[in-house]
């Protein structure tokens, strides 16, 4: 079967992108699951391959059909200037956001033109987006600008291994996201939240890809779920209406629920995904779980969207010290969203991940 052709968008030069990829390049996996490339500047990349001390080649590509990578060889498809080349490691800087800007940008065109399957993509600084003049509060709501998405969502998703209790991993997708949590309860509408439990059901169906639906369980926005109105009149006005509305639709949903105890039930299997509110309500429990192996999903994109789910982390960027473990997964889910025949996620585990 034709392995998918991904495009992997470099990041911010100034962050762990570059290291974790060539990080990620070595695993005999990867080059199993798809046949990626990078779009980005061969010669940040070379830096980063130096810095890890391996024998790892980066060849410059002029076509995405020219890439044909291995274990030590990693195509790379050039993108933005050589100004990428004078950013330090950890600087917040226009040129910075700017070369992380270019690789995302090409990556998703060829994306769109049905030049490649997909695209996994590298962290970016938004402070750094901000100073090119770039007004994106994050790779979503550029994703969704650059392919006219009005839905669009993130998922983190936690791919099942031989401690997973569930055997198609868990999925947490955000009703709001990138804005200040005093904005979040007026920014909850019944249609908001029915999309993104819709956006969680497609994806999860699509990972689980054996005719059954996934069970998604909807957070309460308050204490206790609202404690019959006592802290809150969300649950009863906004939020169980939009279950409810999900269920006459045929989707899977229980709620609202507590989040405290939502998700421990999640943890323990009894729910394939869930729908947060805000940001942290999912974000901090999920990576809790499974920091080092949670993936970004981009939900609602006309084109398949994974990413890494870190940061930038400019503590530790450029020491070699950066865990490639996200990117190796976000690879892998990647290339399971965009085979032209979808098989289970957990039948996509080599026998060393459930044993």
């Amino acid at each position: 079967m034709q392995k998918p052709l991904l495009a992997v968008s470099m990041g911010d030069p100034a962050g762990v992108g570059p290291e974790i990829i060539v990080g990620a390049w070595s695993s005999k996996r990867v080059q199993q699951w798809c046949r990626p490339f990078v779009v980005g500047h061969p010669d940040v990349l070379r830096a980063a391959a130096r810095l890890l001390g391996g024998r790892m080649e980066v060849v410059e590509i002029d076509s995405p059909d020219e890439a044909e990578p291995t274990q030590s060889l990693i195509p790379c498809l050039r993108s933005g200037t050589d100004l990428a080349l004078e950013v330090s490691p950890g600087e917040i800087s226009a040129r910075a956001g700017q070369a992380a800007y270019d690789a995302i940008v090409l990556a998703t065109d060829l994306a769109l033109s049905g030049r490649v399957e997909g695209i996994v993509t590298a962290p970016l600084c938004k402070q750094s987006l901000q100073l090119a003049g770039l007004k994106y509060p994050g790779h979503t709501e550029l994703l969704a600008d650059l392919c006219s998405a009005s839905e669009a969502a993130t998922m983190g998703y936690l791919p099942p291994d031989k401690d997973s209790l569930s055997p198609y991993g868990l999925g947490v997708v955000h009703v709001t996201f990138h804005i200040a949590l005093r904005d979040v309860p007026g920014s909850l509408t019944v249609p908001r939240i029915l999309s993104k439990a819709r956006l969680a059901d497609s994806i999860l169906t699509k990972l689980r890809a054996d005719g059954t639906r996934p069970h998604i369980g909807v957070c309460a926005l308050n204490p206790h779920a609202g404690e019959g109105g006592l802290f809150g009149q969300e649950e009863r006005e906004v939020i169980r209406p939009a279950v409810e509305m999900g269920l006459e639709e045929g989707l899977d949903l229980v709620g609202p629920l507590p989040t405290d105890t939502l998700m421990v039930a999640a943890r323990d299997g009894r729910f394939d995904g869930v729908v947060a509110m805000y940001h942290d309500q999912g974000h901090i429990a999920l990576r809790l779980m499974g920091f080092h192996r949670a993936v970004n999903i981009t939900a609602g994109l006309p084109i398949v969207r994974t990413s890494v789910a870190h940061g930038i982390a400019f503590d530790i960027a450029w020491q070699g010290r950066a865990q490639p473990t996200s990117m190796i997964e976000a690879l892998r889910v990647a290339g399971l969203l965009s085979s032209p025949s979808p098989q289970p996620v957990r039948d996509a585990l080599s026998p060393a991940d459930i044993a």
